[in-house]
């Protein structure tokens, strides 16, 4: 939109307008540490040209998974990503639209979506699914919020090692709404302590969390831990990576309420960590409950099929309190591009994806294994990353293989743990596989 400079007569009616008396009133909530207390230190201006030559060498001081062989993982991995995705996601009719609200000029738009929700629904084996939310995080938080005002409880407990991200941001969304709490069970060995889990479910739980894989790369054994969340009346939710679904059993076949996930693997490159797109869907008991968008088909007065959108119980649509959610959009070019990347794979190409990412994490971990000093740091089974033990502190392993051109992986003590995580994809081929062996044979 075009800048529309304000006068300071115009500030003040508005200003009026709000019922404050000065700008200083506006933000008062704002904590005095984080106002600016004098201009911006910005550099002179320059040319368009000047401007350009600056962009670029700034652009050029940015390393990527195409100058560097990455091994990074941990929610955003490198999987290819086909060029025809970005071609039909660009089209301008997709690339400027912004946001469906009138129907008959949006068939278009409202067509993608139904068709990633139909998508989504297919590979995660749920019944309904919304045009998607900001990324798996938010999509996580979302869950739970509608878990809560399901069941009028007001706690959840986590099975197993959740995403530290997500833990941050389901924080954020729970535990700063009042007397709610997120409970963590203990782990063994890299996975969900079943004996701890059934002592931590009570009556107040109103769900059961799970993330298969864990943010380890290991399976869960979500079936059993299911089953502790419905005997105590709590809804289940599982995070599922959607790649993995391609091998791994749907969350809707062992009894998922809600299933959530980050769609980044589904034709989304890894873009400095987003924009992403967080997936989201339901058993039809808990379709009025839904947050964000949801697109319906229809037939017109001619009998034919149409796109609107439906059962809306957003604040932007109804009375703030009864909407079920102030999520109030989706990432609707990102949920194209899966849409996109779906339809060109197909269901045996997600399965050849996941089983290339299967197979060949499990050669480099049996190969890392072998090497002195490095281990497995769990003995369990994984899909496409897993964590391994280092000689040296995992930072300065990560440091020491970029000198030799590779992203080793993501240092746990990010997260306050110990252990390298490594993760595989599709794209790696076996030269680059031996060769990070060797390379990592050498730093002790």
């Amino acid at each position: 939109m075009p800048f529309i400079a304000n006068t300071d007569a115009d500030r003040d009616r508005m200003l009026k307008g709000i019922g404050v008396q000065s700008f200083d009133d506006l933000i008062r909530d704002v904590p005095d540490e984080l106002c600016l207390k004098e201009p911006l230190d910005l550099p002179p201006a320059l040319t368009e040209p000047a401007v350009m030559r600056l962009m670029g060498e700034l652009a050029a001081a940015n390393e990527s998974a195409s100058t560097y062989v990455s091994y990074l993982g941990g929610g955003a991995y490198d999987h290819y990503v086909p060029p025809a995705v970005k071609t039909i996601a660009s089209r301008s009719e997709f690339y400027t639209a912004y946001t469906p609200y009138q129907a008959e000029v949006s068939q278009g738009t409202l067509q993608a979506i139904y068709e990633y929700q139909s998508m989504i629904c297919r590979l995660y084996g749920m019944d309904t699914a919304n045009a998607s939310l900001y990324d798996g995080a938010t999509a996580l938080a979302e869950a739970v919020s509608m878990a809560m005002a399901v069941t009028g409880r007001s706690s959840v407990v986590i099975a197993g090692a959740l995403h530290p991200n997500s833990r941050h941001v389901l924080g954020t969304f729970i535990e700063s709404g009042g007397e709610r709490t997120v409970i963590q069970s203990s782990l063994d060995g890299g996975v969900c302590d079943l004996d701890s889990l059934a002592e931590s479910v009570d009556d107040n739980v109103a769900a059961v969390i799970v993330q298969q894989p864990n943010f380890y790369g290991c399976l869960e054994e979500v079936g059993r831990i299911g089953e502790i969340a419905h005997e105590k009346g709590a809804l289940y939710i599982v995070s599922a990576d959607p790649v993995s679904l391609g091998l791994l059993e749907a969350p809707g076949n062992y009894g998922a309420d809600i299933a959530v996930g980050e769609g980044q693997p589904l034709g989304s490159s890894l873009n400095f960590g987003g924009p992403y797109l967080g997936i989201f869907a339901v058993s039809s008991k808990y379709v009025r409950k839904i947050p964000g968008r949801l697109v319906g088909m229809t037939k017109d007065k001619h009998g034919r099929d149409g796109f609107i959108l439906t059962l809306q119980t957003r604040e932007q649509h109804i009375r703030r309190e009864k909407a079920t959610s102030n999520i109030c959009t989706n990432q609707a070019l990102n949920a194209l591009q899966a849409v996109v990347y779906l339809s060109l794979v197909g269901r045996e190409g997600v399965r050849e994806v996941a089983e290339h990412s299967l197979q060949k994490s499990h050669y480099l971990a049996q190969r890392i294994a072998q090497l002195p000093g490095y281990s497995l740091k769990y003995q369990q089974s994984f899909f496409r990353e897993f964590v391994i033990e280092t000689p040296l502190a995992a930072g300065t392993v990560v440091e020491a293989m970029i000198e030799k051109g590779i992203l080793a992986g993501y240092d746990l003590s990010n997260a306050g743990e110990k252990g390298l995580l490594v993760a595989v994809t599709e794209q790696h081929t076996k030269v680059q596989l031996d060769d990070f062996v060797d390379k990592l044979g050498a730093v002790n």
